[in-house]
């Protein structure tokens, strides 16, 4: 009996002893998956720490309750920038990655990179930059006085589909400026995002540690803010615009800003707001301050003033005018082109509150935006302090005089989502009588059209004569030549193109050593067009070019495959529609028009009908136009398949007769 009990003991302990062996593994793997990399701390990152913590938040009205993913809730958070490097940081840039539809309503110390006002949508992540304190400097210069070298911007906003206790936290943060690498940021907790961002040793810069002021950056168009003049309560500053890009350029130019410490325009040179007003000074705290100023004779007091050029004839006014490059109705010209006219500058005279009453106490505007008629889209950075700009001297002396302080806004040329272009282009050619028209809404169509017609219904092709007659005009010639030419018509018919500006593209002839090409610009318009251009990008047959006879044009050699054309002196003004000569006939678009000549010597092997001699990008001022989608086809061609199959036929009948 005792030997069975102590065998029984036995096979207990080996049980035991078994299980203890077989759960150690495991033992041993969970505690290697909690002993993970630690988050990095203020205290280890030798470099820009950057946190995003979430606070907390709410629902709010109003409740939906089919559709969660589109219930709204309150967020508040707080991004954090520590300069914990040995150098500075200037004009600090962080990206955020919002990814539940945020709508950012205010965001403190901070404005967004791409110059947008708040409140603004920032679903798809946003880039802060520091304001008023853009730059951190480091423990080492301040003894580790956290004020001058940590931000906290503070952000505010409405997020969608992520109920408490559910965080909404973005994807990711890091620091955008350049010569600095980002890890993926790590959590701490639920709640808070980190991330150390350090030098990249392999970056190439031209930053010097030593410097005071970043150097300055290249754009397609760039902003200078000059101050020129400083006082306690007021300062003057020269505005300066230039277009740096080949293709690139503004007519009637608007340029628009945010004033964030309620500053006002009391006097301008070389250019004037496009709306006198001054009632926020009136009923708001300028008027309290400056009691004995006669606001009668200041000319903006709104938050987010609109600057627009003046009119050559007030160039020599001894009130508005005598400001270099001024005074040209709104019209830059790319450096290619006329680099005189590729600039515009004005000056203002800008009153200052408190607690900003100090000569040395200078702060721009920030959020600019700059846009044209029928140019091409400009997203612009924030102003960048650089070193202090040079003016030749007003009086003809040989010297120089400095600015007091200068800011440098960086724009460039944007295609944003959704955004349609402001021009179109329609094709035709000598061996077809049909002219593929301008796409169906290329420009975009209105919402309300008043009548019914199709957004997707393909364009109907149009004959010849079509070209000069509004689209509102053209209904029955393009019914009437589907009958002729036996094509289907779709029910309800295509909308119009809505497009301001349109050019045909007309393949006139081809032969063995060369061809030709027209073309036509039309202006839908009313306003005019001065020292209007084109630019045509054609892959291959570019090299090609000879001459436009009845325009001024060239092969471009800092734009690939590009012809440039232009008017001749006396003949580079595009006139807007005009009346036609009775009260019924339809109105008239301004017109300009030239044959293009080009050799196949430079492009052997060149298709012309068959692609080749088609433009792949058409630019009018700059703003890239909408293309067909397809090229016209010779009936020869298509009817060749048909000739062929009936010569087989007929061969096959007299071979069939001999046998």
């Amino acid at each position: 009996m005792a030997g069975h009990e102590f065998n029984g003991l036995i096979i207990i302990f080996s049980l035991i002893i078994a299980t203890t062996i077989t759960q150690f593994p495991t033992i041993l793997s969970q505690s290697t998956a909690v002993a993970s990399a630690p988050s990095p701390s203020a205290e280890t990152c030798n470099g820009i720490f950057i946190t995003y913590t979430y606070s907390k938040g709410k629902q709010l009205p109003p409740t939906l309750k089919k559709d969660l993913t589109h219930q709204p809730y309150r967020f508040e958070s707080t991004l954090t920038v520590l300069n914990n490097a040995e150098e500075q940081l200037k004009s600090w840039r962080v990206f955020v990655g919002f990814q539940h539809n945020e709508f950012l309503v205010s965001a403190s110390n901070a404005v967004l990179v791409d110059g947008t006002t708040l409140p603004a949508a920032v679903g798809n992540g946003t880039v802060f930059a520091g304001f008023p304190q853009s730059d951190l400097k480091t423990g080492i210069e301040t003894a580790g006085d956290l004020t001058q070298m940590e931000v906290q911007v503070n952000l505010v906003g409405t997020q969608f589909g992520v109920a408490p206790p559910d965080v909404p936290l973005p994807s990711n943060v890091s620091l955008v400026n350049d010569g600095f690498l980002c890890p993926e940021a790590s959590m701490e907790g639920n709640t808070t995002m980190l991330v150390c961002c350090t030098k990249d040793p392999n970056a190439k810069t031209e930053i010097v540690v030593d410097d005071q002021f970043l150097p300055r950056q290249s754009g397609d168009l760039t902003i200078m803010y000059d101050v020129t003049k400083a006082y306690d309560t007021s300062y003057w500053a020269q505005v300066t615009i230039s277009n740096h890009n080949p293709l690139g350029r503004l007519d009637y130019w608007m340029l628009s800003w945010d004033w964030m410490r309620d500053e006002f325009i009391f006097s301008m040179r070389g250019a004037y707001p496009y709306v006198v007003d001054t009632t926020g000074c009136i009923f708001g705290p300028q008027a309290q301050f400056y009691q004995a100023l006669d606001f009668s004779t200041a000319l903006n007091c709104q938050k987010r003033p609109t600057i627009v050029d003046l009119p050559p004839s007030k160039a020599n006014d001894s009130n508005l005018g005598y400001v270099p490059f001024c005074c040209r109705n709104g019209t830059i010209l790319p450096p290619s082109m006329d680099p005189t006219k590729s600039s515009s500058s004005f000056q203002i005279q800008v009153f200052k509150m408190p607690p900003d009453n100090n000569r040395s106490q200078l702060i721009p505007p920030q959020n600019w935006q700059i846009n044209g008629t029928l140019n091409p889209d400009y997203k612009c950075g924030p102003p960048i302090r650089v070193s202090p700009s040079q003016f030749s001297d007003p009086s003809g002396l040989p010297t120089n005089t400095t600015a007091v302080a200068s800011w440098q806004i960086v724009c460039n040329i944007t295609q944003p989502k959704n955004v349609k272009p402001k021009c179109c282009v329609s094709y035709s050619a000598y061996f077809n009588e049909s002219i593929i028209p301008c796409k169906t809404c290329a420009c975009g169509c209105l919402a309300s059209t008043g009548r019914t017609c199709s957004t997707t219904a393909p364009a109907l092709f149009i004959p010849p004569e079509a070209q000069l007659v509004p689209f509102d005009n053209r209904t029955a010639l393009a019914l009437a030549w589907a009958q002729l030419k036996h094509r289907t018509v779709p029910n309800p018919l295509p909308c119009g193109d809505n497009c301001g500006v349109s050019l045909n593209w007309h393949l006139y002839t081809d032969y063995s050593r060369g061809w030709t090409a027209r073309i036509t610009l039309f202006n839908w318009e009313d306003v005019v067009f001065p020292d209007w251009f084109v630019a045509v990008e054609m892959d291959k047959a570019a090299p090609g070019f000879e001459k436009a006879y009845s325009f001024n044009g060239t092969l471009m050699t800092d734009v690939n495959n590009t012809i440039f054309m232009q008017g001749h002196p006396g003949l580079n003004y595009l006139l807007g529609e005009t009346n036609g000569s009775t009260a019924t006939d339809p109105r008239i678009p301004g017109k300009q028009q030239t044959v293009i000549s080009f050799t196949k010597k430079t492009t052997p092997g060149i298709n012309v009908a068959d692609g080749d001699g088609f433009p792949t990008k058409v630019y009018f001022n700059g703003e890239e136009c909408s293309l067909p989608d397809i090229i016209p086809q010779s009936s020869s061609k298509s009817s060749s398949p048909v000739m062929l199959i009936s010569c087989l036929i007929s061969i096959l009948v007299l071979l069939w007769m001999e046998l």
